[in-house]
């Protein structure tokens, strides 16, 4: 059996994926260009906080609450037209994530360098 490790995984999809800088994501942010999405667990959010304006989707859910065909679309939560950046608490889920989401079709795609924890050291605000 070859079973590849997550650090394997993470560092192909680090190849396949667009990764943004802090700095770049809150300038799309102000511009109003990106749908920031939070891909950390809820428990995460509750003791670390949330970037505000920013939707929570947990990692587990991601694909399905933005297939539009399945059953757990969740219609009207993000633009579509904008881009899609992804964040978790370092920046390995959320390389993951873009990869899954590349897969799936979507293009506009992206992941903070850093996650969560260059985004708390930023301008953003955390509430």
């Amino acid at each position: 059996m070859n079973i590849k490790s997550s650090q394997m995984l993470v560092s192909q999809a680090l190849e396949e994926v667009k990764t943004i800088s802090v700095k770049e994501a809150h300038q799309l942010s102000i511009d109003n260009k990106c749908n920031l999405i939070d891909i950390r667990e809820k428990g995460e959010l509750d003791k670390m906080g949330r970037l505000e304006n920013s939707n929570h989707i947990p990692r587990g859910m991601l694909e399905f609450w933005l297939d539009p065909n399945g059953p757990y679309f969740k219609e009207g939560k993000l633009d579509m037209n904008k881009e899609i950046v992804l964040f978790c608490a370092g920046g390995l889920r959320s390389a993951l994530a873009a990869k899954s989401l590349k897969e799936m079709g979507f293009e506009n795609v992206s992941h903070i360098d850093g996650g969560f924890a260059a985004i708390s050291q930023s301008d953003f605000k955390i509430v």
